[in-house]
């Protein structure tokens, strides 16, 4: 999953490029379906590994999964229209608390209470990455922050139902051609969608369909059967440390020491919230606790 947000630091780059050649919803349609075309083979040979079926409960989160990926990709994308990249950066990591929360309130989950420290040194590094500032308000931050609600969503299905069908690959194949085509439909509807858009931005939906999706959605699928759904949250914040690398190193951008700061508690997060249960695991294996008298054995 750390090699994921890696990736995805990097596309941010490439996504607001894109967007003075061509709409938010062409650009989607454009590296979703490559990015699903791509690892369609893998998928296809991992399916034929599995001897049950995809249940009709599978086949409805994965429907589910589809709608949420395409309406936070499609808000956040129609965001940076207007939003700057300080705000979309803070307002898309919302998902960040949004996790644990829908977790314990409609999951009724009891979460191990290094998340809930993890999670606002999270979001606090999140907010000094981008400066300890907010720029004023506009439609296009309302859209982000709206899109964090679906990130979250996807998230908190996503290990689940790669875990209940053993398919990874061919979940994240099926999420990314769904999205495509729901995004296809709206640009045909709302954009212009022609053969010149595409040439000029052929660049960033290349690198946003074979790196970002096929590669770094992909691993997510892969990485969330092994990790709790509100760790990843946390985990997966280190898309915005990776942007301002990317920004460092392609546009020369640099970070104040605010910004270090930030990048230093979003890591040291990450870090935190899966050594502690470890160590933790360890300890009790070590010093096992007698159910009855709750003292070591």
């Amino acid at each position: 999953m750390i090699i994921a947000t890696m990736v995805w630091g990097f596309a941010f780059i490439a996504q607001k490029s894109a967007m003075d050649s061509m709409g938010p919803l062409t650009f989607l349609a454009s590296r979703y379906l490559l990015g699903g075309i791509v690892i369609l083979p893998l998928a296809w040979f991992e399916h034929k590994r599995q001897k049950e079926p995809i249940s009709k409960r599978a086949w409805g989160l994965i429907f589910i999964l589809s709608a949420a990926f395409f309406l936070g990709s499609w808000l956040q994308q129609a965001g940076l229209l207007t939003a700057t990249v300080t705000n979309a950066g803070f307002l898309t990591g919302l998902y960040v608390m949004f996790v644990p929360f829908i977790l314990t309130l409609f999951f009724r989950q009891r979460l191990p209470s290094i998340v809930w420290i993890c999670m606002p040194l999270a979001l606090l590094g999140l907010y000094l990455l981008n400066g300890a500032r907010l720029d004023n308000f506009v439609i296009g931050d309302f859209l982000v922050m709206s899109s964090a609600i679906f990130w979250a969503v996807h998230v908190l299905l996503l290990g689940y139902t790669a875990a209940l069908t053993k398919r990874p690959i061919t979940i994240s194949a099926l999420i990314f051609i769904l999205a495509g085509l729901y995004s296809l439909g709206g640009g045909f509807a709302l954009e212009t969608v022609n053969i010149e858009v595409l040439q000029l931005g052929w660049k960033e939906i290349v690198y946003a369909g074979l790196l970002s999706t096929a590669v770094g959605f992909t691993l997510q699928a892969i990485g969330q059967q092994h990790v709790p759904a509100a760790n990843a949250a946390i985990i997966l914040s280190g898309e915005s440390l990776f942007a301002a690398i990317g920004a460092a190193l392609v546009l020369g951008e640099r970070l104040s020491l605010v910004g270090y700061a930030g990048a230093a508690l979003i890591f040291f997060a990450i870090v935190l919230v899966e050594t502690v249960p470890i160590i933790q695991a360890k300890r009790e294996k070590k010093h096992p606790i007698d159910p009855v008298t709750n003292l070591e054995l």
